[in-house]
């Protein structure tokens, strides 16, 4: 039975210091759930001479998730630099074109050519194979319960962010 602290009174102490295996850590086996899929999905968008820096911008914008590199930088957690960066290749390769807005000329928004469309449209059925894959065994049940904890601990790790102090 997980012990709580006097700071954190209805959190229990799942972890303790120097008590806890890497294997057994949430973060530890997320990271490697994350590395999996990225690993899957790269290696079918490969096809098509994408990487994950690549894909995901377009996966983006086929779902009208930011149409700018900020917003894209913002949205993804991705230095807007390095969002520059891939931006240029996806440009290169004839994927997205970037236009200037008309009501705002320091504003550029980006766009997916017709060949970025089609490529786009490749990922969600990509991601959504790999997923499906890396959850296959689960009830729906399971399935909801996951998306459930996985909710809570970002509204738990969000709500941490904006309180100072340890």
């Amino acid at each position: 039975m997980a012990s709580t602290t006097p700071e954190l009174p209805d959190c229990p102490l799942f972890y303790v210091p120097g008590e806890h295996r890497p294997d057994q850590s949430v973060g530890f086996l997320m990271r490697k759930v994350l590395g999996s899929v990225l690993a899957q999905v790269d290696a079918q968008l490969s096809a098509y001479d994408m990487t994950y820096v690549q894909w995901l911008p377009l996966y983006k914008l086929v779902m009208k998730e930011g149409n700018t590199v900020a917003g894209l930088a913002r949205e993804l957690h991705i230095d807007p630099g390095a969002m520059t960066r891939s931006l240029d290749r996806l440009e290169a390769k004839g994927l997205v074109q970037r236009e200037r807005s008309t009501e705002d000329r320091r504003v550029v928004h980006l766009v997916l050519t017709n060949e970025g469309r089609k490529v786009a449209r490749k990922v969600p059925i990509v991601l959504s194979g790999v997923l499906n894959g890396h959850l296959r065994g689960f009830s729906e049940a399971e399935w909801q319960l996951l998306l459930e904890f996985l909710n809570r601990m970002l509204t738990n790790g969000e709500a941490k962010s904006r309180v100072p102090g340890p």
